[in-house]
């Protein structure tokens, strides 16, 4: 075996093993601390409660590391077998190597992945979700979120890859600039146009209705100076008894969703510490921020495309033939193969992307509680939010670190203490 192929059935090895040591360090420190509610929380979380939020903890790490030892056998089987260069080249026999069956192949070949992910999805959704009361998904809505997820990415998708492999052919060595263009182009139009496009095709969002709580919340974003078109409520209760609020759109187009599960879980003053929360993330401009990050993120991946199609080793190493780097044949295998070892990468780096984002939490949680001028009620909606979707309130550190975005509930409330004295 070449020594390229060494090394990544070892890291891919190595990304599997730590995985599976963070669920096991995990799983230990959420049973050393089972036999009672923790003291920070005895007056906010019945023992019954807690109990639940324990075993549902470990059913959940259970399943992940089934998840995790299946997406490693795959992942080894496509790259070690050679089913993916003789699945290439009987494709291209069959269909040609225009731009129209590259895409395709990545098409197709990003639906058969899927198929191979369903099982496990299905598992979580209608044994685990269901089996502590969160789902309420039915079969019928299930598949049809799948068949609408296929046909937005054949209709947006597909159209996409056809252009970006356009580019490969046309815009000579500097393709990857303008690729990279391209692709963050799509996004923001995507953020601009999914609240009202996309979105709908999913959830039914009507408007809250008129009362004491609509306005309450409209007069939290004229005091914050933030200026919504609209309030509106999310049918969430269809899938899962999970909950959630957010803000879509941009300008005066920009609403305020709320889920009607979160509605039947708040007080009216704790989902306005729960809204202040979110404004507090437009006020402190974590939006640019991200998009920024994100933008400099693609931009390196395709830089390293570039570099990757430059190198007929690494395409060669797992047995596909190597040619002409802007005849869109010889990079289609290029972008294939990094979007299925790209995760092996950034796993490693993962504790730093959620160290950003747990600053912005707490940032935004500061301003949520200098706009209430009190902490009370965004705690009393984060212990809620937590003892409604039995979080785990005694994380291991090291496993937070790698797979928490957000601070755990101990911890955001300690932030928010220190900000009272």
């Amino acid at each position: 075996m070449a020594p390229f192929l060494v090394i990544c059935l070892l890291l891919i090895g190595a990304k599997w093993a730590a995985q599976m040591g963070l669920d096991h360090l995990n799983q230990r420190h959420v049973r050393a601390h089972a036999g009672e509610v923790p003291p920070a929380f005895k007056d906010a979380i019945t023992p019954e409660t807690y109990a639940k939020s324990v075993d549902y903890t470990l059913a959940k790490s259970r399943f992940h590391r089934v998840e995790i030892t299946w997406e490693a056998v795959v992942l080894i089987a496509l790259l070690f077998s050679g089913v993916l260069p003789w699945f290439y080249g009987a494709f291209t026999r069959a269909s040609g190597s225009s731009i129209w069956a590259g895409a395709a192949f990545l098409f197709l070949t990003g639906i058969l992945l899927t198929l191979l992910e369903l099982p496990l999805a299905w598992c979580a959704q209608f044994r685990l979700e269901e089996r502590f009361g969160f789902n309420t998904t039915r079969q019928g809505t299930w598949w049809s979120d799948r068949l609408k997820g296929l046909l937005l990415g054949l209709v947006l998708g597909y159209p996409l890859l056809l252009l970006i492999l356009k580019l490969v052919q046309a815009a000579g060595p500097a393709w990857w600039l303008w690729a990279w263009a391209c692709f963050v182009s799509f996004q923001l139009v995507m953020l601009l146009l999914a609240p009202v496009l996309i979105l709908p095709l999913f959830n039914k969002f009507t408007p809250l209705p008129a009362g004491s709580l609509r306005e309450q919340l409209l007069s939290l974003g004229e005091r914050a100076g933030f200026r919504a078109q609209d309030i509106q409520v999310m049918d969430g209760s269809k899938r899962s008894r999970h909950s959630n609020a957010f803000f879509t759109g941009f300008g005066r187009f920009r609403k305020i969703v709320l889920f009607d599960t979160l509605i039947q879980q708040l007080t009216a003053l704790e989902l306005e510490s729960v809204l202040a929360h979110e404004i507090g993330h437009y006020k402190k401009k974590h939006i640019p921020k991200v998009l920024a990050w994100s933008m400099g993120g693609w931009l390196l991946a395709f830089y390293i495309l570039s570099v990757l199609a430059r190198t007929p080793w690494f395409y060669g190493s797992f047995g596909f033939a190597t040619g002409n780097l802007f005849a869109s044949g010889n990079i289609v295998p290029v972008f294939l193969l990094f979007t299925l070892l790209a995760g092996i990468v950034t796993f490693w780096i993962s504790p730093l992307a959620h160290q950003f984002s747990r600053r912005h939490e707490y940032e935004a949680d500061a301003y949520a509680a200098f706009l209430m001028k009190e902490v009370r009620s965004l705690c009393g909606a984060l212990r809620k939010l937590n003892e409604k979707n039995l979080s785990n309130l005694t994380p291991h550190p090291l496993y937070s670190g790698f797979y928490y975005s957000h601070p755990t509930l101990l911890e955001r409330e300690e932030a928010l203490d220190r900000l009272q004295r």
